[in-house]
């Protein structure tokens, strides 16, 4: 007579805690294949403000080469779904965000942003001090410039839009968004 083994701790071999389904398995890679495919549409540009590795970098490259619609970008597609798996999953999906127009990400930058420009128009020194800690890359002098004619042009009877706008545009630039 065998006796079987006692798993009273609940690290048997079937513990609730390692066990996942094979459909949650192909779902998650099915994501990640997903978000491999959505960085094959970014242009250079913005891939390169991707955190990757070197080999999902390359093959992200390499599936511009490739034909769209075809066996072959399906496989390569595949390939990049297994270099997923390597990676920061849920970085990538934030940086992607962060270039998709309409996301939440995207939203909340641009809302900063405008929040700094409403502030830069009406503060007066402190909120450049503010702005200039916060991004210390900006350029004073132009920022400075920008700043005076958006004022000048929101102080007028009539308002003209042109100088804030860029002034938002040069923000922009700035926090690389």
């Amino acid at each position: 007579m065998t006796q079987e083994p006692d798993f009273k701790d609940g690290q048997g071999p079937e513990s609730e805690e390692d066990w996942v389904s094979k459909t949650q398995v192909k779902k998650e890679v099915n994501e990640l294949k997903a978000l491999g495919e959505r960085l094959t549409t970014l242009t250079s540009e913005q891939l390169g403000k991707i955190e990757m590795g070197d080999r999902l970098r390359a093959a992200v490259e390499e599936s511009r080469r490739i034909k769209p619609r075809t066996n072959a970008m399906k496989r390569h597609l595949g390939f990049i779904g297994k270099l997923m798996l390597l990676e920061d999953a849920e970085q990538i999906q934030y940086s992607i965000e962060q270039f998709s127009a309409g996301t939440t990400a995207h939203t909340a930058a641009f809302a900063k942003l405008e929040r700094w420009r409403d502030r830069l128009i009406n503060g007066g020194n402190n909120e450049l001090q503010a702005y200039l800690e916060a991004y210390p890359a900006a350029d004073i002098q132009h920022l400075r410039q920008l700043i005076r004619n958006a004022s000048k042009a929101a102080s007028k009877e009539t308002p003209d839009p042109a100088p804030a706008r860029k002034l938002f545009k040069y923000l922009r630039e700035v926090a690389d968004i």
